[in-house]
């Protein structure tokens, strides 16, 4: 499932990196956030389709909030936000520079 998210030239994780650079955001997903989408996939035994809904969900609320955040530079999804433990992690443009 993990290969599923990851390899395809249009893998879900491209798909996502590609809409968000749309706006000028650049996505990036830990090994550790693909391994955890793909568990919660298996678990749910409906193959990749699992996969595509549980990435929509997991971007529902950014991507309605990014074409009004002009200041998004970076967007990061670990482990800990596909368990939906927090958001994930937004770098602004202010943030980057001052890094």
């Amino acid at each position: 499932m993990a290969e599923v998210l990851t390899r395809p030239r249009n893998a879900l994780t491209r798909q996502f990196a590609k809409l968000l650079s749309l706006d000028g955001v650049e996505l990036c997903f830990t090994d550790d956030a693909v391994a955890e989408l793909a568990g919660m996939a298996a678990r749910k035994k409906t193959g990749a389709r699992a996969l595509r809904a549980l990435t929509e969900d997991l971007f529902r609320d950014l991507l309605f909030e990014l074409p009004d955040s002009d200041d998004v530079v970076r967007v990061e999804v670990d482990r800990s936000v596909v368990r939906r433990e927090r958001p994930p992690i937004v770098l602004r443009r202010e943030q980057r520079e001052a890094a």
